[in-house]
């Protein structure tokens, strides 16, 4: 059984040897722990200081890909290496080392095929009340969206079987976090979650400039996500809302019409077509983006068979 801990970085040269200082050397039920450092495009020292301190292989960018890129570079590299389990961390040493084993245990025992941790962020102290808040309720959006009941939606701290990495897709530029749980709920993969430490915070977050750009990046990944596994779904809440907003001001219009009152309605008569016609246009589209939805599953299908035999 082998287990390969994967850290994306950005010049993380002062914060990456407590991170790697901090990861379990052996762990019963494994056979060889391996390190993989991601190294997106950083500017300092980040890949020669994780190769002195041992780490076992390290993937660098030319340039800076996005986090999102990073995470999903390295799981096609833990599997190249021949991964049965592959864990991913932060590089801040946001995440306690020491619970990487219980973040497997339920992988191990055949149980599940992702496992998140939980950081039980209303414990966390550097974060503020409005941070608490939008995680919980982000949380419990992508609960809705997913299928799963996984309490803390970003964190970064997850283990993957092989089986699960094989099927990990990722088309989002920002983070993986959100849209990695939606797709894994959408395939049916069983989902795990364990309660884990975090240490002292070392740094700011770079991933997002404000909690702003945060939520609205957050919403866009959700939306485009959740429309690529569900698209009919979508587009007929959309396209039905339209409709019927359509018929009732057309309905309105016929009231007065049959009053003997149609001076001045003419307006609701034209408004009453135009969303009739866009929603029954929206409905159409739906069903289109269905198809290309059924598509894009077969390709998938026939990507996790090209994967297997490589």
């Amino acid at each position: 059984m082998k287990l390969i801990i994967q850290i994306p970085c950005l010049n993380e040269e002062n914060t990456l040897p407590k991170t790697l200082a901090d990861l379990p050397k052996e762990i019963v039920g494994v056979d060889s722990i391996e390190i993989l450092v991601i190294d997106d495009g950083s500017t300092d020292k980040t890949s020669e200081v994780a190769r002195e301190l041992g780490a076992h292989h390290i993937l660098r960018f030319m340039n800076n890909k996005g986090l999102a890129k990073a995470f999903i570079a390295g799981i096609n590299e833990s599997l190249k290496l021949n991964a049965d389990i592959i864990v991913n961390t932060d590089a801040d040493n946001q995440y306690f080392g020491g619970d990487i084993e219980k973040l497997i245990q339920p992988i191990l025992k055949k149980e599940a095929d992702i496992v998140i941790g939980d950081r039980q962020v209303e414990t966390i102290r550097h974060f503020s009340p409005l941070k608490i808040f939008l995680q919980k309720f982000g949380s419990w959006v992508v609960r809705q969206l997913s299928g799963t009941q996984i309490p803390d939606a970003t964190s970064g701290f997850r283990a993957y079987s092989r089986e699960a990495a094989l099927q990990l897709n990722v088309v989002s530029d920002f983070t993986y976090t959100i849209e990695t749980i939606i797709s894994a709920g959408k395939k049916n993969l069983a989902i795990a979650h364990v309660p884990v430490k975090t240490n002292k915070k070392l740094r700011e977050s770079r991933l997002f400039p404000s909690i702003r750009v945060y939520l609205k990046r957050s919403m866009v990944t959700m939306l485009k996500v959740y429309s690529m596994y569900r698209p009919l779904r979508l587009f007929t809440i959309a396209g039905a809302t339209t409709f019927f907003l359509g018929f009732a001001i057309g309905c309105r219009y016929l009231f007065f019409f049959f009053m003997g009152q149609t001076e001045g309605h003419i307006q609701s008569l034209i408004l009453s077509a135009i969303l009739l016609i866009v929603g029954f246009q929206i409905i159409m589209m739906g069903i289109a983006a269905e198809l290309i939805s059924v598509n894009r599953q077969l390709l998938e299908d026939i990507q996790l068979r090209i994967k297997k035999k490589e």
